[in-house]
């Protein structure tokens, strides 16, 4: 063996300091500047071109390689941190939490398991997220990847629970009778891939209609429960949703709750989008009830505004939860002492190996407290209902569905078009926003109607950007209408 093996460390640490100050400077430079830019911007073909050539063979200088970055990456991003960004539901990052996730990197840390700070600060965070939401300290949780993963870990939990059976050992097939679970007809794509994933299948997941208020209708849940019943399926789950994807809709989880408790069903509640509502002064009371789910889904990556990505799965029974994820083999077994001594992290979900995701979250809130971020999910609503009544007093914008939280659902409608029209006129609008690199919002069609959708979860967002976003709608409609009503 040489005495001077290869290592992937720098054998200049001198010049990778540079690119790595030069890097955070430039960094400061981006996020601060962020509103000087185009919210986003097509690649052009030349730059697609390099970022599709095939794995390097010889390597380069850092500069180098950061140079590529600098040219290539940098200047067309997805948009989120820029404050004109409403298309999808996401936060807008944070300087501090960036910082967070380089450290996370140095460190390298698996947080699987073991002894260590890393894993001492995820129990931290995971903590603070129960407080946030109202659970007991006694309840259980774990960081996950995003909401999607957090909602799966909380069905998972609830599937095993409610089995009635040893359901790890004995398999779906052992079920004595199909499961269902009920979520509104507005309920997030995510739950269906969970359910297949569970390996109910998607028939297992009924769809209770929803009001008009895009709410689950009550009536109609305790009717589609007593149905099944009847004809031999086994109700065992609700999934209630705090913040509809569509239009921010929040179920009644008060009387969910109620309801679960008489009928003897786990609560599970969706609130990757309205469980942080919780943390805000005026905003709360929307969301009351939440802290009587069984199990809760709520993603630190939107209101928290954490660097994607994390998201986080809370269980009231922490025994059930360790229940339906825990394995021990030989090589995973806990030591008395030393780094294997910890708690074993990967018992609560379904990787073994997880990063350090709780840092980011830690830093920024140590840096901030919780309060400034509850007032951050105010001032969204705030913006929300600013820019309804902006669209209200315009005469070619209505509002679709009354504004709940922050999700805005609008269109340009100049009368006398057909639906089929408007949705033609409306996608334009979106679009050429977003090439122009005015603003980015979505769309979306909600009982039969076809909208944009602005989903203000944004720091950086100020009034006189949603005054630009009608006045952007309004003009962008006005050149487009003859086409649109074209046949």
């Amino acid at each position: 063996m040489s005495d001077a093996p290869e290592t992937l460390d720098p054998a200049d640490w001198d010049a990778h300091r540079a690119v790595a100050h030069r890097m955070v400077d430039d960094a400061v430079d981006y996020i601060r500047d962020v509103r000087s830019r185009p919210v986003w911007q097509d690649m052009p073909p030349e730059v697609r071109a390099r970022l599709r050539e095939g794995v390097p063979e010889n390597g380069q200088p850092i500069h180098e390689v950061y140079r590529q970055i600098a040219a290539d990456v940098l200047p067309y991003p997805m948009g989120n941190i820029h404050p004109r960004f409403w298309m999808w539901y996401m936060g807008a990052s944070n300087f501090t939490g960036a910082l967070g996730d380089f450290l996370a990197a140095i460190l390298g840390s698996n947080l699987g398991g073991g002894d260590h700070a890393a894993a001492e600060i995820d129990n931290q965070v995971v903590g603070w997220m129960k407080e946030m939401v109202g659970y007991p300290a006694t309840a259980s949780g774990t960081l996950v990847s995003g909401g999607s993963m957090a909602n799966l870990i909380g069905l998972t939990v609830a599937r095993n629970t409610m089995s009635g059976i040893d359901l790890r050992e004995m398999g779906i097939p052992a079920l004595t009778a199909p499961m269902r679970l009920y979520g509104s007809d507005q309920i997030h794509s995510c739950h269906r891939i969970a359910v297949e994933a569970m390996g109910l299948g998607n028939r297992a997941l009924r769809r209770v209609p929803s009001d008009a208020a895009c709410r689950m209708d009550l009536s109609a849940l305790r009717t589609a429960i007593a149905e099944d019943r009847e004809t031999g399926l086994h109700p065992a789950c609700v999934i209630a949703t705090a913040g509809t994807v569509n239009t921010g809709a929040i179920d009644d989880l008060e009387a969910i709750a109620d309801l679960c408790a008489s009928e003897g069903l786990w609560m599970h509640v969706d609130g990757c989008i309205g469980a942080l509502l919780a943390i805000a002064p005026k905003g709360s009371a929307l969301v009351r009830g939440i802290a009587r789910a069984d199990s809760i889904a709520l993603d630190p990556h939107k209101w928290l505004h954490a660097p994607f990505e994390v998201g986080c799965a809370l269980v009231r029974d922490a025994a059930a939860h360790l229940e339906t994820f825990s394995v021990t083999p030989e090589y995973l077994e806990a030591a008395p002492r030393g780094i294997a001594s910890g708690a074993w992290l990967h018992d609560f979900g379904l990787q073994t190996s997880r990063g350090f995701r709780a840092l980011k979250v830690w830093m920024a809130l140590k840096e901030h407290g919780l309060p400034k971020f509850g007032r951050l999910v105010d001032q969204d609503l705030a913006h929300a209902r600013y820019l309804s009544d902006r669209i209200e007093a315009t005469p070619e914008l209505t509002l679709c569905f009354p504004t709940v939280i922050n999700i805005v659902c609008f269109r340009y409608d100049p009368g006398g078009l057909s639906e089929t029209a408007l949705k033609r006129l409306n996608t334009e609008i979106m679009v050429q926003m977003q090439e122009a690199g005015i603003a980015a919002v979505s769309d979306t069609t909600v009982q039969g109607r076809h909208c944009l959708r602005a989903a203000i979860n944004n720091h950086r967002t100020i009034p006189s950007d949603l005054d630009l976003l009608a006045q952007e709608a309004v003009r962008l409609g006005h050149a487009f209408v003859p086409e649109a009503a074209a046949d």
